[in-house]
């Protein structure tokens, strides 16, 4: 069994713990020895915390041994993205002046994980502040997708997801704003849980639409993780009750897609979409028709994606690039070039940004899910590319002109985020080349468990989650 430790669940792990088939302290061996096996090909670790992992699992152990009462994700091995505080544990942000910071104090998402009893490997590599669409640093360099290294893993959790579906543990910490849990879950594999506004707290929040979040192999692991640190924390002014379901019961719940109702977009109205991914996508809706689903395509009517991006985020690039060129620093030319393009943005479009656009946002979801369930699009418009710098390459898609492929890959998995809705991504599949693609399911607000309920329903009806990278 000690050959594929490292490709066991946290579900399966908890299970294997507590009838004494395995100790924490094998599965942690097994997972640092695959991380020291496939990091130098993907690049997805910037701390390793091996001697406190260890420590850790041997404690973990005892209180196994000793028939303790214990969570459920206690004695799991997980990994935590780099922009999350880790008291004690060096926090870079993926920017080379804070290549040496180690913060006091826990994000609450992690601290909530902590009293579960997991076991932190390590943190993984994101862009700086993690305001690229791709994870690419000059404190760390490129992330790749494990299906095919020098291949782009996505952002700004790339690292997360990559390790997750590399091996190097069951689960991972990550954060979502525009995409940044579900484009790197969609290159790379993985299910990636982008939580309603409010659910997971993060203090002095300033911003509803960024969220943390789990990644994961499958559904029911992400949904425990979720469970573990969804609820209100008065710290953060967004942030939300408990909710009233089971996240882990949604996952467990028996049956196929049978009277489910699905709502389909094939590109949320941005009109490019590779060919193998059009493919594939409605292959995955057949599967889901196969299932017992009734599916329906829909449009969805949104303002324009580019630019509300300039008239939403530009003043906080603009503040990042300022803050950087006062310390010395030189900004990455996607984040410089947007901050200056804020520069010619009025603060009546930012108010209208701000008020009107992410409420009309929010109505045209609505009404596209207005006979539905949940609404189902492809994650990405393209499957994963080579690096090809902060942009990523640009390229013609099904014959047109597409923006750079690093800026395109979060046109589907951003609106969702400014109307604070829940979304996951899990596998619909692998392309022509060998590289998957993930489905993105919507649902409204609060709905979180509706989510993960059908999302976990597709994913028992087909077998994309039960591959692995060979590496």
């Amino acid at each position: 069994m000690s050959d594929d430790l490292y490709w066991k669940s946290a579900a399966e792990l908890g299970a294997l713990y507590r009838s004494g088939e395995v100790s924490p302290v094998e599965v942690v061996d097994a997972v640092l020895d695959r991380m020291d096996r496939v990091n130098p090909a993907l690049n997805v670790m910037v701390t390793v915390t091996a001697g406190q992992a260890r420590e850790d699992a041997r404690e973990a152990e005892r209180r196994l041994r000793a028939k303790e009462e214990l969570p459920p994700l206690f004695g799991v091995p997980m990994t935590v993205k780099d922009l999350t505080e880790t008291a004690g544990v060096r926090t870079t942000y993926g920017c080379t002046a804070f290549a040496e910071y180690v913060p006091q104090e826990d994000a609450i998402g992690w601290a909530r994980l902590k009293e579960q009893g997991v076991i932190l490997l390590g943190k993984t590599t994101t862009p700086e502040f993690g305001l690229l669409g791709v994870t690419e640093s000059k404190l760390t360099g490129s992330t790749s997708t494990p299906w095919r290294p020098g291949y782009n893993a996505g952002g700004s959790s790339g690292g997360a997801a990559a390790a997750v579906v590399a091996g190097v543990g069951p689960v991972a910490w990550g954060s979502d704003g525009g995409g940044s849990i579900r484009v790197p879950s969609s290159l790379c594999g993985a299910v990636g849980i982008k939580p309603s506004i409010g659910r997971v707290p993060t203090a002095d929040n300033t911003d509803g639409d960024s969220t943390d979040g789990p990644i994961a192999r499958t559904v029911l692991d992400a949904a425990m993780v979720l469970e573990a640190t969804a609820g209100h924390h008065p710290c953060d002014r967004f942030s939300v009750p408990r909710d009233t379901r089971s996240y882990v019961h949604a996952a467990l719940a028996p049956g196929d897609l049978t009277g489910v109702r699905i709502a389909a977009c094939y590109d949320l109205g941005q009109k490019v979409l590779d060919p193998d991914v059009r493919r594939l996508f409605t292959e995955a809706l057949d599967d889901m028709r196969a299932a017992g689903a009734t599916v329906e395509e829909v449009g969805v009517r949104l303002p324009d994606t580019a630019l509300f991006f300039d008239h939403f985020n530009g003043y906080e690039y603009l503040e990042f690039v300022e803050e950087m060129q006062a310390g010395g620093l030189e900004p990455w030319p996607m984040i410089q070039e947007v901050g200056e393009r804020a520069r010619s943005v009025t603060g009546r479009q930012v108010n209208a940004a701000f008020r009107r656009g992410r409420t009309d946002i929010y109505n045209a979801f609505a009404e596209a899910m207005s006979g539905a369930d949940v609404l189902v699009t492809p994650t990405t418009p393209v499957p994963a590319f080579p690096h090809g710098g902060d942009y990523g390459p640009a390229r013609l898609v099904d014959g047109r002109q597409a923006p750079p492929l690093g800026l395109l890959i979060h046109a589907m998995t951003e609106p969702p985020s400014h109307a604070g809705l829940p979304a996951i991504s899990v596998p619909g599949g692998f392309d022509a080349d060998g590289l998957p693609i993930g489905l993105q399911f919507i649902g409204r607000l609060w709905a979180d468990a509706d989510v993960i309920s059908v999302a976990a329903r597709y994913q028992r009806a087909t077998d994309w989650h039960t591959r692995h990278p060979d590496l």
